[in-house]
């Protein structure tokens, strides 16, 4: 799944990471800065990611592209 956020900061990519790795359902990130882009990958609800990462960061998070793998959200 890949999510569009505003990384402005070391502090905002180190806050979504941690979020991130608190996840256990995720599987595996990579956040690009750049590209204002959060990718995310596992067995998980692609809303209730969206959710706990806005809870968490305080931040506006749009899901762009949602990806089924083996019948798993991706």
């Amino acid at each position: 799944m890949t999510l569009r956020m505003s990384i402005d900061c070391n502090g905002c990519y180190h806050k979504i990471r941690r979020a991130l790795l608190e996840m256990h359902d995720i599987e595996s990130h990579l956040i690009e800065r750049k590209q204002q882009r959060v990718m995310v990958s596992g067995a998980f609800v692609p809303q209730d990611v969206a959710i706990k990462l806005r809870k968490r960061t305080n931040r506006r998070v749009q899901i762009m592209d949602i990806k089924e793998v083996d019948g798993h959200h991706a």
